[in-house]
């Protein structure tokens, strides 16, 4: 919960009273996701507890990407028959993520549609609205010819590339689907997506941030061309930092390029965080003490190829 609350989950509608003493122009940021076909798997292996986060985490991490700190989340639950221990699972892993990220679970929906899904297989969306002060919003206009590129560590796939992850899993047998330390790949898949609020948010305290681009689908590839100004393309050092171990199973067992790996998964990269270089080592340590990895993975120069994967 957080004091702007007025209301308990229950009712038609959530009230929340906008902090705007704290704000000259208050701008709301509104974002909706799902978990993608990571759900399919989560079910397969009966593993609920975390999917909720993941919830969370695609939703709060797409309006912090324009400066926004997240106020407060809805869920919707969609399933044929509701299981009452499924749902807890799955709604106690919403509110974990909810509090991680620091807004509140102001309410949501649970709908029975028989019918529609089989059983008790079910879906999930959310619903996320932030605050940014106008001036502070984070668009990327300022991103020029020799800004940082830094990445941010993912925790594995995230919430993204599901589909095709599943698809290498069921071609591969038991044993194949160990890492090198024994752990099960469809196990590791399940890692929660991770949540930088909390260290963006403490880091533009003190340092001004260029640019912000989330790691869903589409990848680096994809994802940080959204927010470079024309013009401008972001050459990226592929050898700045260690992809996780399953990273490199996907590519080996599902015999994909380079371009389809970058272009499918995060590759252990969750946020990428475009700064002045003069900013660069401030933000460097600010997102290091809030307990991120931090990857210095190349620079903005003029071209207009998106991104360029070296070497």
């Amino acid at each position: 919960m957080r004091p702007e609350v007025l209301t308990g989950l229950g009712g038609f509608g959530g009230l929340f009273e906008l902090p705007v003493d704290r704000y000259r122009r208050p701008v709301l940021v509104s974002g909706t996701d799902g978990v993608g076909t990571k759900l399919r798997l989560a079910l397969t292996l009966n593993r609920l507890d975390t999917v909720g986060i993941d919830l969370v985490a695609m939703c709060v991490n797409d309006v912090l990407v324009l400066g926004a700190e997240p106020l407060f989340f809805l869920d919707y639950y969609a399933s044929g028959k509701l299981d009452v221990d499924a749902a807890s699972a799955v709604i106690g892993g919403i509110a974990a993520g909810c509090e991680e990220a620091g807004c509140t679970l102001i309410g949501g929906e649970t709908a029975e549609l028989p019918g529609m899904y089989e059983g008790t297989d079910f879906d999930l969306a959310g619903f996320c609205v932030g605050i940014v002060e106008r001036d502070r919003i984070i668009d990327g206009s300022s991103i020029t010819a020799g800004s940082v590129v830094l990445g941010l560590a993912s925790s594995g796939p995230h919430s993204n590339g599901y589909s095709l992850l599943r698809h290498i899993l069921d071609r591969s047998t038991a044993e194949q689907r160990r890492l090198g330390d024994g752990r099960d790949v469809g196990e590791v898949a399940l890692t929660p997506t991770r949540i930088y609020v909390r260290a963006i948010l403490k880091t533009l305290e003190s340092v001004p941030l260029q640019g912000l681009a989330h790691i869903t689908g589409g990848g680096l590839l994809d994802n940080i061309p959204r927010v470079l100004p024309a013009g401008l393309q972001a050459r990226i050092d592929t050898g700045a930092w260690t992809q996780p171990e399953i990273f490199e199973w996907l590519r080996e067992h599902g015999r994909l390029s380079r371009e389809e790996m970058f272009r499918t998964f995060n590759c252990g990269i969750g946020m990428v965080v475009i700064v002045a270089e003069s900013d660069a080592q401030a933000a460097v340590e600010r997102l290091q003490a809030c307990g991120e990895q931090v990857h210095r993975l190349g620079q903005i120069e003029p071209g207009d190829a998106g991104v360029v994967l070296t070497p």
